[in-house]
């Protein structure tokens, strides 16, 4: 599936994204944590690069591409990563 970008970022933590400003993949990663209002989100250090901070401000935006699982399940959502919402597997 092609890849959206995300308006909420506060539901993105713990799901993998690409990082973009101006149309251009600047970074890809996992979320490791996110405000709402104003948008800003910490991509986790990985074995390319350090903890990094983004905010909408700056013009950089989120997208999110869904996944096939395998078994029974067929997409994650970074929607069951709301807090009550129930989680799938």
């Amino acid at each position: 599936m092609k890849p959206y970008p995300s308006r909420d970022w506060s539901r993105l933590i713990g799901v993998p994204v690409e990082i973009r400003k101006d149309f251009q993949v600047v970074r890809t990663g996992v979320v490791d944590d996110a405000m709402r209002d104003p948008a800003v989100l910490w991509l986790a250090a990985d074995s390319e690069a350090g903890r990094a901070l983004f905010t909408a401000a700056e013009g950089y935006e989120a997208w999110i591409r869904p996944q096939e699982l395998g078994g029974k399940l067929c997409f994650k959502m970074a929607a069951a990563r709301r807090r009550g919402t129930p989680r799938l597997g």
